[in-house]
C-alpha cells in the first residue's frame, strides 16, 4: 500500500475526494479542512494499493494538484486493516508488478545527474577494475562492477525514451558519456602512476589473463548478458522488489571494459583498447535496448489492465442499473 498526503486548494477538495472515492483500490480517506498553511488549503489523506497508485497520481496531476498544492507519496511497510486488504484485492494486478511512472521518472532523474559524487564513484570503480585487469583478478573486477553507478543514467535514458522526454534523455546521456570519459582519463593517469611505482607493467597487460581476457574480446554472449541484465535492472527499478539491482551491477562489464581500454591506451596497446571499447559500447547498447523494451512492455501491460478494470466497472454499473 501507498500513503498519499495531499494539500488541495479549498475549491478543488471535493473534486479530489470524488476522484479518490471513484478509484478502485483506495481506503482510509480523511479530509482536514483548512489545516494547510503553505500553500493554504485542505489536507487530504488516503491509502491506495500500489497497483492503483499510478492511475490515482495521474488523475491528481490532471487536476493540477501538483501545481496548486502538493502530492506526497510514501510506502506503507505495515498496514493492519481489513479495508486495506479489500482495497488491494479490488485493485487490478499485483502490487509487486505495478509501475509508478512518476516515481520512476523522479528516481532516474536524480540518478542520472552529472555530479561530483557520481563521477567520483565511477572513477574509483574504473581504477579498481584497472587493478583487476592488470592482476587478472576476477574478485577486483566484480568489486568494480558493484561500485560503478552507471546503471542510473542508463535507466534514466530508457525512461526518457519511453516517456518521450528529450531533456531527460540528453541529461542522462551527458552524465553517462562525460562520466565515462572523465573516469577513463583519470584511469590513464592512474595507470601511468602505477607504472612509475612498478605496480603496473606492459607485460602483465599483454599476458593471456584467463580470468579477465573476456573484457577486451566482445562476442554475442556479451550482448546477450547485457540484454538480460538490462531487463532485470529495469524490472528491479519499477517493481517493489529491488534486491536484484545488485546482481545487475555485477553482471555487465561496462566499468571493467572502460578500465581495460584506459590501461591499454596508456601502454599503446591500441588493439586491446579498441576491443575493450567495443565491449563497453556493446554492453551499453544491450542494456538500453532491453531496458526500453521492458518499460514499453510494462506500459502496454498496465494499460490493458486498466482497460479491463474499466470495462468490469462499467459492466457492474450496467447490471446494477438493470435491476
Amino acid at each position: 500500500m501507498l500513503h498519499l498526503r495531499l494539500i488541495t486548494p479549498p475549491g478543488t477538495t471535493e473534486e479530489v475526494v470524488r476522484l479518490i472515492e471513484s478509484t478502485v483500490g483506495t481506503a482510509h480517506l480523511a479530509v482536514v479542512p483548512g489545516a494547510a498553511r503553505d500553500p493554504a488549503g485542505d489536507v487530504v489523506l488516503c491509502d491506495v494499493a500500489r497497483e492503483a497508485g499510478d492511475e490515482l497520481i495521474g488523475g491528481l496531476r490532471a487536476l493540477g494538484i501538483d501545481e496548486s498544492g502538493s502530492i506526497a507519496v510514501q510506502n506503507i511497510d505495515l498496514s493492519l486493516s481489513h479495508r486495506a486488504d479489500r482495497a488491494e484485492d479490488d485493485a487490478p494486478g499485483e502490487g509487486a508488478d505495478a509501475v509508478l511512472w512518476e516515481h520512476l521518472a523522479d528516481a532516474t532523474h536524480e540518478e542520472s545527474t552529472l555530479s561530483v559524487t557520481y563521477v567520483a564513484f565511477l572513477t574509483i570503480a574504473t581504477m579498481i577494475a584497472a587493478c583487476g585487469v592488470v592482476l587478472d583478478n576476477a574478485i577486483l573486477i566484480v568489486g568494480a562492477m558493484a561500485v560503478g553507478p552507471e546503471f542510473g543514467p542508463l535507466a534514466g535514458f530508457c525512461t526518457a525514451l519511453v516517456r518521450r522526454a528529450p531533456r531527460l534523455a540528453v541529461r542522462a546521456l551527458t552524465a553517462l558519456l562525460v562520466g565515462f570519459a572523465a573516469a577513463m582519463v583519470a584511469t590513464v593517469a592512474f595507470s601511468y602512476a602505477m607504472d612509475a611505482m612498478d605496480l603496473f607493467s606492459a607485460g602483465a597487460l599483454k599476458a593471456e589473463r584467463p580470468n579477465t581476457n573476456f573484457i577486451y574480446r566482445p562476442d554475442w554472449f556479451s550482448f546477450v548478458v547485457a540484454v538480460l541484465a538490462g531487463a532485470a535492472g529495469m524490472l528491479s527499478l519499477t517493481s517493489a522488489k529491488s534486491g536484484a539491482l545488485v546482481g545487475v551491477a555485477i553482471s555487465v562489464t561496462t566499468v571493467p571494459a572502460a578500465a581495460n581500454a584506459a590501461v591499454a591506451f596508456s601502454y599503446a596497446e591500441y588493439r586491446q583498447a579498441w576491443g575493450s571499447t567495443e565491449q563497453l559500447l556493446l554492453n551499453l547498447l544491450g542494456i538500453v535496448l532491453a531496458g526500453t523494451l521492458t518499460l514499453l512492455a510494462q506500459k502496454l501491460f498496465w494499460s490493458l489492465q486498466r482497460e479491463r478494470t474499466a470495462r468490469g466497472r462499467a459492466g457492474g454499473r450496467a447490471r446494477g442499473g438493470a435491476r
